[in-house]
């Protein structure tokens, strides 16, 4: 059994976001796209931010900077189900840049097309108590 995922659900990363990072499997939800694009994060994997990003919003790269992704909190989210064709989802990111421990709030935007998942903004916070 391979580790846990970095998204935080707890099951091992082989039967979480691992196939959805690897192409063997779309995300099916919203969600499951937001989770497996902050591990994407984690593990600096470049190539699939960008193709998990809306093409009319995606930009030329990813800045990962020195940050080093530690925790991932979903608060709240709306739609995003395999059946819509937008959702949102509410979340709060920990991470470590520079010796200091930081957080990101965000409310991420999603869009289905072709019966694919994609991200399309992200508006950040604060939005209330952690």
């Amino acid at each position: 059994m391979s580790e846990a995922c970095h998204c935080d659900t707890g099951r091992p990363f082989d039967r979480c976001c691992g196939p959805i990072l690897d192409g063997s499997r779309p995300a099916a939800t919203a969600l499951a796209l937001m989770r497996s694009r902050y591990t994407a994060y984690v593990l600096r994997d470049e190539a699939y931010l960008l193709a998990s990003w809306y093409p009319e919003t995606r930009p030329e790269r990813i800045d990962f900077g020195g940050a080093r992704w530690t925790g991932l909190v979903v608060k709240d989210r709306t739609d995003g189900r395999a059946w819509d064709r937008a959702g949102s989802v509410g979340l709060v990111a920990h991470y470590e840049e520079d010796g200091e421990a930081r957080v990101l709030q965000e409310v991420s935007y999603f869009i289905q097309e072709d019966q694919r998942w994609y991200y399309l903004e992200g508006v950040h916070g604060p939005f209330g108590a952690e």
